[in-house]
């Protein structure tokens, strides 16, 4: 008799080990869809700051130095996606 609550302590005990690994797993996966949405909106207002300048701007070199910096934030926008 003693033997089967023994078991059942055992099977118990790992249920809660694979609970908790289940719980850690959902806690980064959260944590890592945080920081995609965070990064994703930094790439957002660094796109909008430089359309905005690229409006503004006179210079050809500047405009197409804005013209680089929008498509590598535009690739890294499709990255994030």
């Amino acid at each position: 008799m003693a033997r089967g609550f023994e078991s059942k302590a055992v099977e118990s005990h790992r249920q809660d080990v694979e609970d908790e690994r289940e719980a850690r797993l959902r806690k980064r996966l959260d944590i890592d869809e945080i920081e995609l949405r965070q990064k994703r909106e930094g790439l957002e207002l660094s796109r909008r700051r430089i359309v905005t300048e690229l409006e503004a701007a006179t210079s050809e070199r500047r405009r197409e130095a804005l013209r680089a910096a929008l498509a590598h934030l535009d690739n890294e926008l499709a990255k994030t996606q």
